[in-house]
């Protein structure tokens, strides 16, 4: 397996990653510039050189991923019996940079009912470096002409979800998803909420709407099984405080904002 499928496989496990590259060699070194490595938490993949400078990039990435730093460093080390390590002395007389590069799992977001609220959430979130679903039961709401414009410009990878029975989408979405229930039928809300809780692995469930509404939920899915613990997993009204205003781009905003925040909150639990 060469390095780039290395770092596709882990990025499809949802494994964090760094690629370790051998950026600059002076003098003699066991391996050529160009040479990559790449380092999960538990696996390995290809060598820049083995011996100490491999065990000390090896050390080095790990740290970077325990830390969940996003920042490339650079390690530079002098291959002479004049410098020990805890690894020993590698004597081929070079000295060699490496590059070590941190690949992030990109969260993934899935927003459940693309209305007024929905569809300015949409163009918030696209512009960050996500994986966005977009699930809706009306394919009119999905519809190219309707939220082209909102995500004209993504950086997030968009990914559009028309599903007559919307709870269905949550099978698609990988562990680790935040999923916001904002749909326009509360029996639909319901639903996606009911099973949302059954699905293993959810980051977040974010549910817009009332007190009077929340109310009626928790009764019903107390009554369908769930325990005051697995009510806990969701947040309702989702959002920042201090945001009164009821215009759908103002509650898009405090939705998007506590969003972010759970996507950090969830990166640093990870580490």
């Amino acid at each position: 397996m060469d390095w780039l499928e290395a770092v596709q496989q882990l990025r499809a496990a949802r494994a964090p990653s760094v690629i370790v590259t051998l950026a600059m060699v002076r003098g003699h070194a066991p391996r050529n510039g160009g040479a990559k490595m790449v380092v999960s938490a538990d696996g390995l993949f290809g060598t820049v050189g083995g011996g100490n400078l491999e065990a000390t990039a090896i050390d080095r990435a790990r740290e970077l991923l325990a830390s969940g730093s996003a920042e490339p460093q650079l390690l530079t080390l002098t291959l002479s019996d004049k410098a020990t390590t805890e690894y020993g002395v590698q004597c081929c007389g070079g000295e060699v940079t490496m590059l070590l590069e941190p690949v992030r799992v990109i969260p993934t977001v899935a927003v459940f009912g693309i209305g007024h609220v929905g569809l300015e959430l949409v163009r918030i979130l696209a512009r960050h470096e996500i994986d966005l679903h977009l699930i809706d039961s009306r394919a009119e709401m999905l519809a190219t002409e309707r939220v082209g414009g909102a995500v004209a410009d993504a950086v997030a990878t968009i990914s559009v979800h028309h599903l007559p029975v919307p709870e269905a989408g949550l099978a698609l979405l990988p562990p680790g998803a935040h999923v916001l229930v904002m749909t326009h039928d509360h029996v639909e809300d319901l639903a996606i909420c009911e099973m949302a809780l059954r699905t293993e692995g959810l980051a977040s469930i974010g549910l817009i709407g009332s007190k009077s509404k929340w109310s009626r939920f928790r009764t019903q899915l107390l009554d369908a099984g769930h325990d005051e613990a697995s009510l806990a997993r969701i947040s309702t009204p989702i959002g920042i405080a201090g945001i009164a205003s009821k215009d759908p781009a103002a509650i898009a905003v405090s939705v998007a904002a506590r969003t972010l925040q759970l996507i950090e909150q969830a990166a640093i639990a990870s580490r």
